[in-house]
């Protein structure tokens, strides 16, 4: 009891405790303290503060300079490999499709025909239609990815 007293007490006379901060030495080891350590040791930050990120660099453009032996590509080739990237993207396009006219027809607005093991196990039709309702959520994305993709081209 006299214990809890004394504690009290002790903790009431003492100013409040300073904010732990972060300090570094010259050899890369990291102290946090609320008491300001001798000397060697650089603060680096506080508690309640944000980590300081050096400010950036305004030479007018957003973008560093190309190198000056930095490989180039010509338009013409450059042409042509969006040119293939359009046909392979048109050629993914029309096959997921055709994957989902028929992901719907077997969907078949979530009532597809039981099959005759379906019969006995109404379990494995509730398994069957999830799975083709997955599938067919599946295809609708890639087509709609796919198409975004060919929209973003020039």
């Amino acid at each position: 009891m006299r214990a809890a007293c004394w504690c009290t007490l002790a903790a009431a006379s003492f100013p409040a405790a300073a904010a732990f901060c972060k300090y570094t030495d010259t050899e890369g080891r990291t102290l946090y303290t609320n008491v300001a350590p001798e000397r060697g040791w650089k603060k680096v930050m506080c508690e309640g503060e944000t980590a300081k990120s050096p400010a950036p660099v305004s030479s007018g453009s957003s973008k560093a300079p190309t190198p000056a032996n930095f490989p180039r590509v010509d338009a013409s080739t450059q042409r042509g490999r969006d040119d293939v990237r359009r046909r392979v993207l048109t050629e993914e396009l029309a096959s997921e499709e055709r994957l989902l006219m028929e992901a719907r027809a077997a969907y078949a607005n979530g009532a597809p025909p039981r099959e005759p093991d379906e019969q006995v196990n109404p379990q494995k039709y509730g398994d069957r239609v999830a799975r083709l309702r997955q599938s067919l959520s599946l295809h609708e994305k890639n087509v709609d990815a796919l198409r975004k993709e060919l929209a973003s081209l020039k």
